[in-house]
């Protein structure tokens, strides 16, 4: 018996398939072998052909079963996650009218502020625990007061995921964590977001029909088995979006629990047990795959813009010509804790929600041309980094959260000693570095949503830790030291 994956990225398309006894991957694809295209029409704009995202996954189908050699009628159930925020427009017929809007795409800014301002920052962050932002109402509002005939003719508006999941079974549904991300749901309440709805002039028969993030929710047509080789009738059983997706792979669901990503940009998508938000906005919240009324999970998100893409700078701009990353992480190894009074602000990679959407670009501080060699600049490169998820991991305590807990895929900058290190360090948080994906997450998502595991402990109970780091108390005050005078640096 075997689970299917998919991971719908903005990148590509990717599936695993896991066998649901001993949970492990026994293939996985991706398609395009090249990075999907993004149309930019004008500066800010983002877009995406649903109907791409539908061949990317039909050719990445077809490679799982036949390397894994896995017959389509035994795979028992698919769990689906997805590029989060984005926007798909849908006839009666279920054919997009227009590409999507994905989840870079900038140009509702302006609709999400004006909304923010109109019915109130308290009121918004009591009920929707976030700004409206630029996220997929706002969209929808910018696709209505710019495209007022094709708004007219939309049936329904659904999550990139959602999409997939209508494609393959004909039922146009959502979750409440998806309703959330679109910040089109109402914590208050517990019911869609009428008020802000009202607003933007949406319609609420628009929305998809609610249905939960695990069970059974909808299952293959005919014609959707025939193109993708599977067996039709087969559940789709899970659907999240990427971030709490990954959360999920990482068996992270509760409150003190934390999962990261740290590639061009970084996230720490933390858990809160109880409702919550930020006044100042400055991190998201957003319902968790596990959320409830009656016990709340919910997943704040903090998003750090420069966070890979300052190492990647430093290696092409600072580091000896032609040295890969395992030797400047060496290199950098060499300066000791604090880079001797070297800081770097990471912020060079646009506006940051964590400072209140300001753009106040990277900048180095502190340098001395006696005493501070290429090895100092790339340890305060990734000490930055670090410490600019420690500033907004602040935020969250603020809101109530105590993590003692943070897992991440061994990847990207977590494939660095000192960063690891400095995290565990500043945070006083156990980092553990374990071996999944958002696919293999989904598939397990999948298992969860069939009932075939107890809980997500039984469903992740073969999740592979690779490495544990604890905090290392005989340097704590050293990276406290460098920490506080990196922080007092931030505007």
């Amino acid at each position: 018996m075997y689970l299917l994956g998919y991971d719908i990225g903005s990148s590509s398309v990717k599936a695993s398939l896991v066998d649901a006894q001993s949970g492990a991957c026994v293939a996985s694809a991706s398609f395009p072998k090249t990075e999907a295209p993004i149309k930019a029409v004008q500066p800010g704009w983002a877009e995406q052909a649903p109907d791409h995202w539908w061949q990317y996954l039909r050719e990445a189908t077809a490679e799982v079963l036949s390397a894994s050699h896995v017959a389509g009628a035994d795979v028992k159930a698919i769990g689906i996650s997805y590029q989060m925020h984005g926007l798909v427009c849908v006839d009666r017929d279920l054919r997009p009218l227009r590409d999507a809007i994905i989840w870079c795409d900038s140009r509702a800014v302006p609709y999400g502020q004006q909304a923010f301002d109109a019915l109130g920052h308290e009121r918004c962050l009591a009920h929707l625990l976030n700004s409206p932002g630029n996220f997929t109402a706002a969209k929808l509002a910018w696709v209505r007061q710019n495209e007022p005939e094709l708004f007219a003719r939309i049936y329904k508006v659904m999550l990139p995921g959602d999409y997939i999941a209508a494609r393959m079974s004909g039922v146009v549904a959502t979750t409440v964590s998806g309703l959330s991300e679109g910040v089109m749901w109402d914590f208050a309440d517990a019911c869609p977001a009428q008020f802000l709805l009202d607003s933007f002039g949406i319609p609420q028969e628009m929305l998809a029909t609610i249905v939960p993030t695990f069970g059974v929710q909808g299952e293959l047509t005919a014609v959707a088995a025939q193109e993708l080789g599977l067996h039709a009738g087969t559940p789709i059983t899970y659907r999240a979006g990427d971030q709490p997706n990954n959360a999920l792979s990482l068996n992270v669901f509760e409150p003190g629990e934390a999962a990261t990503t740290a590639g061009t940009s970084g996230v720490v998508y933390g858990v809160l047990g109880q409702v919550g938000y930020d006044p100042q906005s400055r991190v998201n919240t957003f319902a968790h795959v596990n959320y409830s009324a009656a016990a709340p999970r919910l997943g704040v998100l903090l998003c750090i813009n420069g966070t890979g893409i300052l190492n990647s700078w430093v290696r092409r701009n600072v580091a000896p010509q032609g040295m890969g990353y395992a030797e400047m992480n060496q290199l950098a190894a060499t300066a000791p804790i604090g880079s001797e009074g070297l800081s770097i602000l990471p912020f060079g990679n646009g506006a940051e929600r964590v400072l209140g959407n300001r753009e106040v670009g990277a900048s180095i501080h502190g340098i001395d041309f006696n005493r501070h060699t290429q090895a100092h600049l790339l340890r305060a490169a990734q000490e930055g980094i670090v410490f600019s998820f420690a500033y907004g991991m602040e935020v969250m305590k603020q809101m109530g959260m105590q993590l003692t807990t943070i897992r991440a895929g061994k990847a990207n900058m977590f494939l660095s000693p000192i960063f690891r290190d400095t995290l565990a360090g500043v945070t006083g948080a156990t980092i553990e570095l374990c071996d999944t994906d958002g696919s293999v997450g989904a598939a397990r998502g999948a298992g969860m949503g069939l009932g075939i595991y107890r809980d997500h402990n039984e469903a992740f109970a073969s999740l592979k830790k690779l490495q544990v780091i604890d905090p290392e108390p005989r340097n704590h005050d050293a990276y406290r030291e460098a920490y506080e005078r990196w922080r007092a640096l931030v505007p």
